[in-house]
């Protein structure tokens, strides 16, 4: 029987599939509006936090002084998100997924600023170093080209930002499906106006390439829930870059995308700096 680190580490690398399924299937969901795909996206996790809330003793039941983060946290993850839905549709999935992959090293920075944590002399290092790897994925040129890989790079920045809101909320004790459920509401909120005036015709596959993106994001948002409750977060949460592997297979494998050289090299600094960050803060815990 697996202690509950194995379940937390089992869990976090099934949260990557599914998460690496969504952007796969966004791509595959065609020319479609960015807001169009994200409005679907989270219409789905708004109905699974709906119901896990309607489950529960406290029902939508808010915490009082949690209102403040809670749209902190759903403006950084809109914006995030619809970031991170434009780069997915302009670049390789797995170039794509690796920028958004640097929101851990913006909460770094931006948990100065929200919690008053302050970095030690590694952590800045560690941020330099995925920064520079990062330059290897956008591959900047001051062009047009360029433009995704800048506009997921901002996404990486607000999923940061708003996963340091989350931080911040969990520490007030409020429940994840309470954060799940208003920040989806925002996001539909924000997106519906742009669905509703740029909607396009969708086909029958197109329509659900949109419910399935919806319902691995859902499937994500459990899994990484249930990894974090057995686990955590210096222990598992360098298993989340398993993301950007199952991306780089599925685009290989049905989108003939292949990472070139520069990208590799990228994804290899990151990954080593993220390693590296793990294991400075398991080894300050001994």
């Amino acid at each position: 029987m697996m202690n509950n680190k194995k379940l937390g580490i089992v869990y976090i690398i099934m949260a990557a599939f599914f998460f690496a399924l969504m952007t796969f299937f966004i791509r595959k969901a065609g020319n479609l509006p960015t807001m169009q795909k994200a409005f679907f996206r989270n219409v789905v996790a708004l109905a699974v936090a709906a119901v896990m809330l309607l489950k529960s003793d406290e029902g939508f039941k808010i915490k009082k002084g949690s209102i403040f983060g809670l749209t902190m946290r759903s403006i950084g993850g809109t914006i995030g998100l619809i970031c991170n839905f434009y780069a997915v549709d302009h670049m390789n999935i797995s170039d794509a997924n690796m920028l958004n992959k640097l929101s851990p090293f913006f909460a770094i920075i931006m948990s100065t600023f929200i919690l008053g944590e302050m970095a030690g002399g590694f952590e800045w290092a560690m941020v330099v170093l995925a920064f520079m790897g990062a330059m290897f994925v956008a591959k900047p040129s001051f062009n047009v080209e360029a433009f995704p890989a800048l506009i997921g790079a901002f996404g990486g920045f607000c999923a940061g930002t708003a996963y340091t809101f989350v931080r911040k909320l969990g520490k007030q004790g409020e429940r994840g499906a309470v954060i799940v459920m208003y920040f989806s509401t925002f996001s539909c909120l924000v997106t519906l106006p742009f669905f509703i005036v740029g909607y396009e015709p969708m086909t029958g596959r197109q329509f659900v390439f949109l419910l399935l993106t919806g319902l691995a994001a859902a499937m994500g948002q459990l899994c990484i829930t249930a990894a974090y409750t057995k686990a955590p977060a210096k222990e598992i949460s360098v298993y989340d870059y398993s993301q950007v592997i199952f991306a780089a297979i599925l685009g290989f494998l049905f989108l003939d995308q292949m990472p070139d050289r520069y990208s590799i090299v990228g994804y290899v600094i990151i990954i080593t700096a993220a390693v590296l960050k793990w294991r400075h803060a398991n080894s300050k815990e001994e």
